[in-house]
């Protein structure tokens, strides 16, 4: 912070003095305090400079001199409480946010905001739907589509600071691992499951799907896949998972998606089976008893679609 706030008074002609260690306090009285070192009057509201929260730049190359400008893309609606950490890892590698809000009562709007992003009000249309209004207000054709409860790991971020220093084709698109981190945790489980999904791409090429229920985009036929993960916080506690799968069940009957039949040996066996898929198939055994518990809830929202699909 104090290197930043150095740099832009030798912008502007002035001496300096050295800046000490202001990491403890605001950044509001880091920049009164080093103003002060320098003699200077504490600027009018309208001049004084934007210090904005950084991580640090994801590469030495400056990001107008880069090949490909870049715009992510966000979904979000009362994130408040995750979207930060979205922002924060965004630092120094995209050219533009763009946070669609589809009715946010908390702080979500302020902290995008406070990151510079743009902010621009939807109201809610369904997942796919959603992400293409997204798309349709970048000032940019390259994509990376993020939702507000999703960060980049760091070994994510060498690796987009490096691909995007290249020219691109716009016919190429990048397919990510997203892992699933639990609620109370800060990191993947060991061996944590994760899915593919495309997230970097150019949407003159190819779009998010026009579903209420699914917002993968269709693949290219030049796919490159990366190696860092996308982080993914889905569900704030254990509840939370119940409430959002069935929600995300209700949506799908909207859309007119079909049960498959039903029997008394499929309802008899469809929780316990849905449970050994989550638990040992998707490797949620090794998360401890937050694996446990994860795959008990998502089995039992597995169970409970067959009857809200028949609108039981």
């Amino acid at each position: 912070m104090a290197g930043r706030i150095g740099s832009h008074l030798d912008a502007n002609g002035s001496a300096t003095a050295t800046v000490p260690d202001l990491t403890s306090v605001s950044e509001s009285e880091t920049l009164r305090v080093a103003l002060a070192t320098t003699g200077r009057a504490w600027p009018r509201a309208e001049s004084r400079p934007s210090v904005s929260p950084s991580l640090g730049a994801a590469s030495a190359r400056p990001l107008a001199a880069r090949p490909n400008r870049l715009t992510c893309t966000i979904v979000a609606c009362n994130e408040a409480d995750r979207i930060e950490r979205t922002l924060r890892s965004l630092s120094g590698l995209v050219d533009e946010i763009v946070v669609v809000d589809s009715g946010s009562s908390d702080e979500t709007v302020a902290l995008a905001e406070r990151y510079h992003a743009r902010v621009v009000p939807h109201d809610w249309s369904g997942f796919g739907p959603q992400k293409r209004f997204a798309e349709d207000q970048s000032s940019n054709d390259w994509i990376l589509n993020l939702d507000g409860d999703e960060w980049l790991s760091d070994k994510l971020r060498a690796e987009l600071a490096a691909l995007l220093a290249k020219p691109q084709p716009p016919t190429r698109c990048f397919r990510f691992r997203v892992r699933i981190v639990y609620p109370r945790r800060e990191a993947p489980a060991p061996f944590a499951h994760y899915h593919k999904y495309v997230r970097l791409y150019n949407r003159t090429a190819t779009r998010c799907r026009d579903s209420l229920t699914h917002d993968e985009v269709a693949p290219t036929q030049d796919i490159v896949q990366l190696h860092g993960a996308i982080l993914h916080r889905s569900y704030r506690d254990f509840a939370h998972i119940v409430t959002k799968t069935i929600g995300y069940y209700q949506l799908q009957r909207k859309e007119g998606v079909v049960p498959s039949r039903l029997g008394a040996l499929r309802l008899a066996l469809e929780l316990p089976y849905q449970f050994v898929k989550y638990y040992i198939f998707r490797r949620h055994i090794f998360g401890g008893a937050d694996g446990f518990a994860y795959a008990c809830a998502l089995a039992m929202g597995r169970w409970a679609r067959i009857f809200i699909l028949r609108g039981w």
